[in-house]
């Protein structure tokens, strides 16, 4: 594996039943990019993540995190040990508090102890700008502080990549720009992300590589200013025409 690549995905094929979701993926990626893969409904994008962290079974070809192949024994426990994920619909413990949320990983899978795994999650929490929520429980929340709560409990696991499944698209508009905020930051620290999102504004802000899918391939890829200005193909073509008319 090529000593900067964190991410290789290979020869990838996935289907559910008849229906072919994945083409023969390939993509690497190196540590520290952003990557933002973007494409219509139906296009395989969501399922090519989630192959990543061992959430869905790909029938053929090969990925590899951080040197861990994902087909050795005992390879998506230890890749999950890496790699952070946030979902559309937040997943939090609903009878959990925000910071019992956030302190159940750390104490249960690194041991750490309770005043420490506090101290962690109560500078994750300052860090998303909710420390104040660290005693609510998750319906006492807004759909963008549950989401900034995901980020947080992911970051407490200490990740080397984030994964984030259209982390903005089950919250009101107002809401989605306090999230992708948090995104940018992230961003900026130098977090190896993998982005599935139809946000293009922040495509354009923090993507170092673009990735369009569709009919579960890679068509094409590309830097952002590569991709707005001079799409390759037909299909992103009108893809981004649909997407930055709303």
């Amino acid at each position: 594996m090529n000593a900067d690549r964190v991410i290789e995905i290979r020869s990838l094929n996935k289907s559910f039943g008849d229906f072919q979701v994945l083409t023969n993926v390939d993509l690497n990626v190196s540590l520290g990019e952003r990557i933002v893969i973007c494409g219509p409904s139906g296009s395989g994008k969501s399922t090519l993540i989630r192959c990543v962290n061992g959430l869905e079974q790909y029938d053929s070809g090969g990925i590899t995190v951080d040197g861990i192949s994902l087909s050795a024994p005992g390879g998506v426990d230890r890749v999950r040990a890496e790699v952070g994920m946030v979902f559309q619909q937040f997943n939090l413990f609903p009878h959990l508090t925000v910071i019992e949320n956030l302190t159940l990983g750390p104490m249960k899978a690194r041991g750490l102890s309770r005043k420490d795994a506090d101290a962690l999650a109560m500078e994750y929490l300052e860090r998303v700008k909710i420390p104040e929520q660290a005693q609510k429980r998750p319906r006492d929340l807004s759909g963008g502080q549950q989401q900034r709560v995901a980020i947080a409990r992911s970051l407490c696991m200490a990740p080397k990549i984030m994964l984030f499944d259209e982390p903005t698209s089950a919250l009101d508009p107002e809401m989605i720009s306090e999230v992708l905020d948090v995104m940018v930051e992230l961003a900026r620290d130098g977090m190896t992300m993998l982005v599935v999102t139809h946000e293009m504004g922040f495509a354009r802000k923090v993507a170092d590589r673009m990735v369009f899918m569709d009919g579960g391939e890679i068509v094409e890829t590309g830097t952002p200013a590569e991709v707005f200005e001079a799409p390759k193909t037909q299909r992103f073509k009108s893809f981004l025409d649909k997407i930055l008319q709303h």
